[in-house]
């Protein structure tokens, strides 16, 4: 998994129906330090209550598709989890 920043969301009009529901935000790479890390992406959110501004676990690849009830939807990255606390030793 992956650390990322909801930093917006995508409205899609025209999608595919497996898509019907289905949350799509813009999420910032995020490092160990929560420093942004890289580019954004667009990921589903399969938790379906990520808003701006939380800190999100998402998954790429195949870990993605499988992040939602079957049938699994086409997709390439997934928010899993909104992240409550960040502690680091």
């Amino acid at each position: 998994m992956i650390l990322g920043k909801v930093i917006g969301t995508v409205v899609a009009t025209k999608k595919v129906p497996s898509f019907k529901g289905v949350k799509l935000n813009v999420v910032q790479p995020l490092d160990e330090n929560l420093n942004p890390a890289g580019s954004p992406l667009i990921a589903a959110d399969s938790t379906g209550q990520a808003a701006r501004g939380e800190i999100v676990f998402y998954v790429r690849s195949r870990d993605a598709c499988q992040a939602f009830d079957p049938p699994f939807i086409p997709v390439d990255a997934s928010i899993v989890a909104i992240v409550d606390m960040v502690e680091k030793e």
